[in-house]
């Protein structure tokens, strides 16, 4: 796909199967990641796979957190399937690297660079993918359970797989609506 076309078509697919990236497709996404805006080439981030079985035991930890820290047993019962909903689930997550120059704003941007190089990587692939958020990114137990550093932040949790259904086309906006001129 070309590069522009891909930028400016790029939008989020929920519907998500079978088959996910693996091999040479799942190696060049995660080429993709290392190449963000780094500076001091940091490598702020790390990358859980959750693929398989991987994805049960993953919505399992979700599921523990959301009853560990209070919530509804509604939401404890939507964690468990959570990553279920595509073939691939990719935790996103920045490690802060102390450093006197590049803080930690600086390096979890560069963590969210890598996951939108991710999903452009795939969606130039054919794969599809969302980004999505919400309290499992914040939730501390959570982070505990997946082995991550106290400094570590989930910064989000990238779904892949084949496109099931078409999302709808991309919306039109006019830049000059987000410009100030200076």
């Amino acid at each position: 796909m070309e590069a522009l076309t891909l930028l400016l078509q790029r939008r989020s697919c929920a519907a998500l199967g079978d088959p996910a990236p693996e091999g040479e497709a799942l190696e060049t996404i995660l080429r993709a990641a290392l190449r963000a805006p780094d500076f001091l080439r940091l490598r702020p981030y790390r990358f859980l796979l959750a693929r398989g079985d991987g994805r049960r035991r993953l919505g399992a930890l979700m599921a523990a957190a959301a009853e560990q820290s209070g919530r509804g047993a509604d939401i404890v019962a939507r964690a468990a399937g959570m990553p279920l909903r595509a073939p691939l689930v990719v935790v996103a997550v920045a490690r802060h690297r102390p450093h006197h120059i590049v803080g930690r704003l600086e390096q979890q941007l560069t963590a969210g660079c890598a996951v939108m190089a991710m999903q452009m990587a795939a969606q130039a692939q054919g794969f599809g993918g969302i980004w999505r958020s919400g309290w499992p990114m914040f939730d501390r137990g959570l982070h505990q359970a997946l082995g991550l550093d106290n400094d570590d932040q989930i910064v989000g949790f990238l779904y892949l797989g084949t496109p099931t259904a078409l999302p709808a086309p991309p919306a039109a906006a006019d830049p000059a609506a987000f410009i100030t001129e200076l």
